[in-house]
């Protein structure tokens, strides 16, 4: 029997960063091309602990089906924490648990989204997030990113060229792949057109306790009076990713909605996972830890570039960004970016195409994504210079 794809669906192509990932199963591979944090920033002993504690004092209550919304201690934390780290007062939204943050752009897409519809991005912009859009039969429309964040006359032009576009997608801190930070000038001229044409804004924020220089930004959710901004946060970045937990901030009064694509997507995210990251915000020094991922961060960021200023300065230009987990660097002209690619492969460092992070993936790229966090320092040096060797060959 041949069995047809969605007409919706037929169209989207695999994740390149997820293909990519699988050839660094070889333990020999360099795994530049990643997107994950540092596993010694991992606070195992507390995960650990917690568990055990959980599991001890009352397995049921772990095991058991959750409410859709979420562990209802878990969502005051992250209420807290949303005041405390971004200056949100969530008094007039809802907290949501999600199973990662790319869930929260399948729930706005479920929610706010209707086929044909479009959505305009950064571009480059998240893959994941692209490609969820995508999957709902919505378009995307990029925009060009600056040094600081999204071309703003360039997002006044997208929305008056597309009036079928409902909303904005953005990641305002150190931008993936782009590494960038918008301004808050920016912030605020986005909000001001998103209010004047009736768009929902999608505020994408799993890096913005992962600035390792420069001064925070207020999030654009801070200044939201209109209630037309949809922030999604992660403890991916700052607990563990395999623990899939993350939130949305919705405005209450499409919060039902959401509860209800909830239910559709996965009913609920797993209860012991909420439990333990819940427990872990409550009871363990938070700063201390966030400090402390900080610092591997600035000295593994800190290396990277000093090796590609070093080794690969005639051939590489970039942005050094201010934290996150990436460096989006841009290819001489002179060097095929694919070929590139594929000849590092062969030498055994992985690097992800930026082709693969643009709304319009035909369109000519120069660019490839390194992300510092996950390799060793070892690895750095030893995979700089190997990028330096295969360029002049």
């Amino acid at each position: 029997m041949n069995i047809e794809i969605s007409k919706k669906f037929a169209g989207i192509k695999p994740s390149a960063v997820r293909e990519i990932l699988k050839t660094t199963n070889d333990p020999e591979m360099i795994a530049f091309a990643g997107g994950s944090p540092a596993t010694e920033a991992f606070p195992c002993d507390a995960v650990r602990k917690i568990s055990n504690e959980i599991l001890t004092e009352n397995a049921q209550s772990a095991l058991v089906y959750g409410v859709s919304e979420g562990y209802e201690p878990l969502r005051r934390n992250v209420a807290d924490w949303l005041l405390k780290y971004e200056g949100i007062n969530s008094e007039n939204d809802s907290i949501i648990i999600t199973s990662g943050g790319t869930q929260v752009m399948d729930l706005a897409a479920r929610v706010l989204l209707s086929e044909g519809d479009a959505v305009i991005c950064e571009d480059p912009s998240f893959v994941g997030s692209l490609n969820c859009f995508r999957s709902h039969g919505c378009g995307v429309v990029g925009v060009p990113i600056d040094s600081d964040g999204m071309n703003i006359n360039s997002l006044e032009q997208a929305v008056k060229s597309n009036k079928n576009a409902k909303a904005i997608y953005t990641i305002p801190n150190f931008q993936n792949p782009g590494g960038t930070t918008l301004s808050l000038e920016k912030r605020k001229q986005m909000y001001r057109i998103a209010k004047e044409n009736h768009l929902v804004i999608i505020e994408d924020n799993p890096y913005g306790s992962l600035r390792v220089s420069g001064k925070n930004v207020s999030a654009i959710k801070s200044f939201d009076s209109e209630s037309l901004v949809v922030y999604a946060g992660s403890f991916s970045k700052v607990l563990a990713p395999g623990i899939r937990v993350a939130y949305a901030a919705v405005p209450k009064q499409i919060a039902g909605a959401f509860t209800i694509a909830k239910q559709v997507s996965d009913v609920h995210t797993g209860v012991l996972n909420q439990m333990i990251v819940s427990r872990w915000l409550s009871e363990y020094d938070i700063d201390s830890h966030l400090e402390s991922i900080r610092r591997i961060y600035r000295k593994k960021l800190d290396l990277m570039c000093s090796c590609l200023d070093e080794y690969c300065a005639d051939f590489i230009s970039y942005v050094r960004p201010e934290g996150g987990l990436f460096i989006w660097a841009k290819l001489d002209d002179g060097i095929d970016m694919l070929q590139y690619v594929k000849k590092l492969i062969d030498k055994k460092v992985a690097v992800v195409p930026g082709s693969a992070f643009m709304c319009n993936d035909a369109a000519k790229c120069n660019h490839i994504r390194l992300n510092f966090s996950t390799p060793s320092e070892v690895d750095i040096i030893k995979g700089v210079k190997i990028m330096a060797d295969t360029a002049k060959q």
